[in-house]
């Protein structure tokens, strides 16, 4: 198992990094809006099934893998700091949209609903990141089991996301009318999400191999 500080940092990277804008949260938030919240929930399934077999993959060889050679562990670090400022600065540039600013979806059916926040997450390449570049710098081979650690990584992740990510599905409407009346607000919560994911940039970038 993972040490406490470790457990409890990596939630905190978790939180962090489920509060940026991306494909996911976009997704969730126009299909609430545009559909319901039920709809948003079914969406929100696929969305978890995504986060699991991420976490499977993570703990079943890529992890390991990563671990194992140095060389691409800084690959995919400094891949993973380069994708993270990409994403700040598409949240801050001019012209720049808010996650809250979403387009009109057609209605779908719960399976398609579900199929489609699967493969959404599935893509998401923040995601990928979240597994590939940061999950393994909490992993401690002299603290047990690899696999047992990234399990308990994953499953801190999933809780945390999809605690978020139902919150946003239930209050979209609500918040997406608080903003639209409120232009500053849009402003102030694109480059909250902006600094938020340059500080993570920084983070992944700088943090020595464990």
């Amino acid at each position: 198992m993972p040490t406490l500080t470790h457990l409890a940092t990596f939630a905190v990277v978790s939180l962090g990094m489920v509060l940026t804008p991306g494909p996911n949260m976009i997704y969730l938030l126009s299909r609430s809006i545009s559909q319901g919240r039920s709809a948003g929930l079914v969406s929100l399934g696929g969305v978890a099934l995504g986060f699991v077999f991420y976490m499977l993959c993570a703990a079943f060889g890529i992890t390991a893998l990563v671990l194992a050679v140095p060389y691409a562990y800084d690959a995919l670090r400094f891949g993973g700091a380069l994708y993270l400022l990409y994403l700040a600065w598409q949240a801050v540039k001019p012209g720049g949209q808010s996650p809250f600013q979403v387009r009109d979806l057609p209605l779908d059916r719960p399976r398609k609903l579900f199929a489609m926040g699967f493969v959404t997450n599935l893509l998401n390449p923040k995601i990928a990141v979240l597994y590939l570049s940061l999950l393994p710098q909490f992993i401690d081979p002299a603290h047990g089991s690899v696999l047992g650690q990234s399990l308990a990584l994953g499953m801190t992740q999933i809780v945390i996301s999809l605690a978020v990510n139902a919150l946003i599905v239930l209050t979209a409407g609500s918040i997406a009318s608080f903003l639209a009346q409120r232009p500053m607000w849009i402003a102030v919560q694109r480059w909250l999400m902006g600094t938020v994911l340059a500080a993570l940039a920084v983070r992944v970038a700088t943090e020595a191999r464990r």
